[in-house]
């Protein structure tokens, strides 16, 4: 039977004829693609048995068109600026049904390098792009892949870390567009050289940021150990500088805080920047089922939290809560939101006192420990635990009656308010002599840093550094302030002792003790 025949016996005449019609009126853009299916025996290798089969298979071949049209659809003068390999990512999101004629964004240049562009007007919180759960790579990625066996038991970062690497050297890989248009580097804090580092000296960034890359190793070599037992899963070498690599793509792309998903790497979404526009504290994207009464897969879902124009770039909020300490190891950037400007104060009971085990209990019955760390925000109030668990620490003497177990119930109420004089005043000069201590540790003046802000020309890697270290400063010197002026104050604050005697009814209006006198017979 011919191909005409077939497809006539199938189709019918007057379905024949619309597809005839449809490949004319199509300027046989697709004649070659249905023909050859018809004419060619690649439908009945295909399975190609009956009417089903052969819808179907003609509905991929109009859905590779229709992919191609949304590809071209989506390409403008803005896209020739775009490396061939960012084309090629964003055809394969085309190819693949991920990128549709209803995707309101596309790529684009923009000042962060690349990011979504709106092609339209976006409402609030309207969705601008999903991606099926088949392109994620998570922990399940891995457990599913011919690593999953050797890399069980592993901290899940690590097992994704190695299936990047390892598909990284794979002609063959899925996610091959993908991973070359990720970056060697960024300007995270993780891949600074040591001249670089020594821009930090003094903020507590350089030593958390050691003290991750110290982790780094140490996860490396671990699995280094699995890598060299299993020669031929990864035939080829990793070295400490590709795991770094690895580890640093995750911790600025990776979306976490996902209903049951902790690390998801998702393509084409990934590209979205971050704005201090954004203020929302609720995240810009969601897992959800995929729509249909009978479908088990999922969708990674990314809305814009803002209301954006065509042509405007499409931004979400990466963390709220993340100082700029925070941003710069995680993600290469600081913002200029003044409230990003922290310092984290650590305090400590000490194991040598004579109350350590009391004020422990006490400390723990509030969610706090032995070692406590308070984020101090650029103008922000002090944290509402600081103070309390400060006058804790420094209960000592004829205030450590507190301790008791007859107060244990009350006593954190109790700490909430200035204890006693002495108390206040040693809290008061144990916290500005801890930021005398840190202030002294950088190796520029507030002064320098901001000659070299007005100077400009700085590297990225600079700015941020200058940035950091003087938001820093501005942060433990308004910490300073507060406690020098409340040292200031101490004669005029209410002690535990006169809110007692106020609360017997002990205290006159004008603040003298009323002494009582038994009732003369």
């Amino acid at each position: 039977m011919t191909s005409s025949a077939l497809a006539t016996r199938i189709l019918g005449k007057e379905e024949l004829h619309e597809i005839q019609v449809f490949q004319r009126t199509c300027k046989g853009c697709i004649v070659g693609s249905i023909s050859n299916v018809l004419s060619s025996g690649y439908g009945q290798q295909r399975g190609v048995e009956n009417e089903v089969g052969l819808l179907r298979l003609l509905c991929s071949v109009i859905d590779g068109f229709e992919n191609h049209k949304v590809a071209s659809a989506h390409r403008t003068e803005a896209d020739q600026e775009l490396p061939e390999p960012i084309r090629t990512l964003w055809q394969w999101g085309c190819d693949e049904g991920v990128i549709s004629k209803k995707t309101p964004v596309r790529l684009g240049v923009v000042p962060e390098g690349l990011g979504l562009v709106a092609t339209k007007d976006i409402g609030r919180n309207e969705v601008v792009l999903e991606v099926p759960r088949r392109f994620w790579i998570t922990p399940e990625t891995v457990a599913d892949s011919e690593i999953g066996s050797v890399c069980s038991g592993m901290n899940p970062w690590v097992a994704v870390a190695l299936f990047l690497l390892r598909e990284k050297h794979r002609d063959d890989s899925k996610w091959k567009s993908y991973l070359d248009v990720l970056p060697d580097c960024t300007n995270s804090t993780v891949f600074w050289s040591e001249e670089e580092l020594a821009e930090l000296q003094g903020t507590q960034l350089l030593s958390t940021t050691i003290g991750v890359i110290e982790y780094v190793q140490t996860e490396f070599q671990r699995a280094e150990e699995v890598i060299l037992r299993n020669k031929q899963l990864f035939p080829f070498t990793i070295t400490l500088d590709d795991f770094v690599w690895a580890f640093g793509i995750l911790r600025s792309r990776a979306f976490s805080r996902l209903q049951n998903q902790n690390l998801i790497l998702t393509p084409f979404a990934d590209l979205i920047n971050h704005s201090g526009r954004v203020t929302s504290e609720d995240p810009a994207y969601e897992v959800r089922r995929m729509a249909g009464f009978f479908s088990r897969d999922y969708l990674f879902s990314l809305r814009s939290p803002l209301a954006v124009k065509k042509g405007e770039q499409v931004f979400i909020q990466y963390d709220v809560n993340k100082s700029n300490a925070d941003l710069a190891l995680d993600y290469g950037f600081t913002d200029s939101s003044p409230h990003r400007d922290a310092f984290t104060l650590t305090l400590e009971i000490s194991e040598s006192d004579e109350f350590y085990g009391d004020k422990l209990d006490i400390a723990e019955s509030v969610g706090l420990g032995e070692t406590a760390y308070f984020d101090i925000k650029l103008g922000k109030p002090l944290p509402p635990q600081m103070l309390p668990y400060l006058r804790l620490v420094a209960l000592v003497g004829p205030d450590a009656f507190l301790l008791e177990s007859i107060f244990r119930n009350a006593v954190w109420g109790h700490l909430e308010l200035p204890i006693s004089r002495a108390n206040e005043l040693l809290i008061c000069k144990i916290v500005c002599d801890a930021c005398s201590s840190a202030l002294s540790g950088y190796s520029t003046t507030p002064e320098e840093d901001e000659k070299m802000k007005k100077a400009g020309s700085m590297s990225p890697r600079l700015e941020i550094a200058v940035g950091v270290r003087g938001g820093e400063k501005k942060v433990l010197t308004q910490t300073n302030n507060i406690f020098r002026e409340r040292e200031e104050e101490l004669d005029e604050l209410e002690y535990y002792q006169e809110r007692r005697l106020k609360d017997l009814g002990l205290v006159g209006e004008q603040g003298e003790i009323i002494f009582w006198e038994p009732p003369q017979k």
